[in-house]
């Protein structure tokens, strides 16, 4: 792996090179990372790649603990690892423990001999041995060692704790190596500034040839982040990559990309997919997309995306972005997938994945522009997505759970007073 700076903007912003063995093109960073779900994104199988924007969608991410079930770690290194079992040689794999869908840190149940997890296959305590041999088996173009994450609330002791173990576990990790691939030491700490600059100092005593940031997306609050941030960053060499996973949403990507994050390992898009959203803020802030105030008082709707299955899109004939190029809104409306997703068809989820990808990438190519021309804190400021949400609800809310459309107050029958039969009382009911 190869990556260095290009250019930098009006504080800590920059745009980098990453350069990956096999990979015919370079990488422009910041750039995303797909979440995938066995090395493929969620709902698109193999041959709908070539839709997403090329080549900043070639970069893919995915956990080691989703091969818990299925093929075997040896087949899939007699096949010849990830690359040659899905036909994606031109693509390159970010191996890390945790994917904040299926495969979450189970800080509680941790300890010294390993790391904890919930998955779909139950609760796993998973040793950096195992770790490494499931990683190796996959031949990742980089890989992330296994850290002991921990939520904001931990107390001071067991924070630290986590610090030694993940620093403990990153020897563990390179000693057990058995793939090519560049490792990324992980950087934990919690809330807490002194231990989060405590496991950066130890990580850097490693020979890594990137770093990722964790901890993060774990009830920390967004106001805290800056300060988190900035004690890793103030110490790590500028030369090397920085990865981050838990700044998701928009205004947390500008965040971290303030910070000097080059990497971001997201599930946004997944989560948005799933709940019916599309994505609908403007990337370039130059230009504005109309969008009513009706539509903005769907749940779940805000100034950066809407909700798909409300019923004010039965019979919009427009597509989801005007000015969009991706597949999605070239053929079709929000009608069409109004309909899709209102009677459950999957293919409503892939045409929203391929637009939900294609207009989060364009968001980063927007990023890169506004840091090479020197004006990323106005586009940061600027920027729509910082603006107030309009009945934001939750992370978990929005995304987990279906959406239930509001009734405007003139369609809310009056509630009736119950019928009250005193026989009914003393006979226990009716």
């Amino acid at each position: 792996m190869k990556f260095s700076v290009k250019a930098w903007s009006k504080g800590r912003a920059r745009v980098g090179i990453l350069q990956l063995p096999g990979l015919p093109v370079s990488i422009e960073t910041p750039c995303l990372l797909l979440s995938t779900r066995k090395g493929l994104p969620h709902f698109l199988s193999p041959d709908l790649l070539s839709s997403l924007p090329s080549p900043d969608s070639h970069l893919l991410q995915v956990s080691p603990l989703h091969f818990l079930e299925g093929l075997s770690t040896k087949t899939i290194s007699n096949i010849g690892g990830l690359h040659q079992m899905l036909a994606l040689q031109d693509y390159g794999f970010s191996a890390v423990p945790r994917d904040s869908i299926v495969c979450l840190p189970e800080s509680d149940a941790s300890n010294k001999m390993g790391a904890s997890f919930e998955t779909p296959c139950g609760r796993f305590l998973i040793k950096p041995v195992e770790y490494m041999k499931m990683t190796s088996s996959l031949g990742p173009n980089w890989w992330v060692s296994l850290s002991d994450e921990v939520p904001a609330w931990v107390s001071e002791k067991r924070n630290k704790t986590s610090v030694d173990r993940t620093v403990r576990w990153l020897d563990e990790c390179i000693m057990s190596s058995q793939t090519d691939g560049a490792v990324f030491g992980a950087i934990v700490g919690g809330c807490s500034v002194e231990e989060r600059k405590r496991c950066a100092a130890e990580v850097m005593k490693h020979d890594v040839s990137g770093y990722w940031i964790g901890g993060f997306g774990l009830g920390e609050n967004i106001d805290e982040r800056p300060a988190l941030l900035d004690a890793i960053l103030d110490i790590v060499p500028e030369e090397k990559p920085r990865q981050v996973c838990g700044l998701e949403l928009p205004e947390e990507i500008l965040q971290g990309v303030a910070a000097g994050i080059d990497i971001f390992d997201s599930t946004y898009i997944y989560q948005l997919t799933v709940g019916g959203f599309a994505l609908t803020f403007p990337i370039d802030n130059r230009k504005t997309h109309a969008i009513s105030h009706y539509q903005l008082c769907d749940i779940g709707s805000d100034l950066t995306k809407i909700n798909l299955r409300a019923v004010v899109y039965r019979k919009d004939d427009s597509p989801i972005v005007d000015e969009c190029g991706c597949y999605t809104c070239q053929n079709h409306s929000k009608a069409y997938l109004n309909h899709l997703l209102n009677v459950h068809e999957m293919l409503a989820q892939i045409l929203l994945e391929i637009h939900n990808t294609h207009h989060y990438l364009g968001f980063f190519r927007s990023i890169r522009e506004a840091i090479k021309s020197g004006e990323f804190l106005e586009f940061h400021r600027d920027s729509t997505v910082n603006e107030p949400r309009l009945n934001k609800p939750s992370l978990k809310a929005s995304f987990h759970h279906r959406p239930r459309r509001r009734l405007p107050p003139s369609a809310v029958p009056p509630p009736e007073s119950p019928s009250f039969n005193s026989n009914q009382v003393e006979n226990g009911g009716g």
